[in-house]
């Protein structure tokens, strides 16, 4: 049985590799982080609805699926590197309002969240996801 490598480069731009980190940093340069939440809840709220499409414009939704095709291929390749990352585990209160839904160990270590969704779920299974919820937003 032939084994096949998973490809993690953008489609757009497959001349250059990349580390995990880096895709993540590049991630975050780009968007920040309230503003893909924000993003990503209008998205998932307009794919819900019936008979009603997202009042952005379509490039920018299309980059910020591109955006987030890329920072889950990044988690994923991050997770399969499976070496320890050093994490600033200093015994200190972290606020509810900081955590969100993160557990207090998944904040500290956010691979764990990478490992506990890669188990769950293939990143084919995530692409279908993203890709259905920008289609469904968009009104099509």
């Amino acid at each position: 049985m032939k084994k096949s490598k998973t490809n993690f480069d953008s489609r757009f731009r497959a001349d250059k590799k990349y580390s995990g980190l880096q895709l993540i940093e590049t991630f975050f340069q780009f968007n920040e982080l309230d503003i893909s939440k924000e993003r990503l809840s209008n998205i998932m709220n307009y794919a819900v609805k019936r008979n009603s499409w997202i009042h952005e414009d379509p490039a920018v939704i299309f980059q910020f699926h591109q955006s987030m095709r890329s920072l889950i291929r990044a988690g994923y390749l991050m997770m399969l590197k499976d070496r320890k990352w050093t994490v600033d585990t200093r015994p200190e209160k972290i606020s509810p309002w900081v955590l969100g839904l993160l557990l207090e160990t998944e904040y500290r270590n956010p691979l764990l969240v990478f490992k506990t969704a890669f188990r769950e779920y293939t990143i084919k299974e995530f692409d279908y996801f993203i890709s259905g919820i920008v289609y469904f937003s968009m009104g099509v």
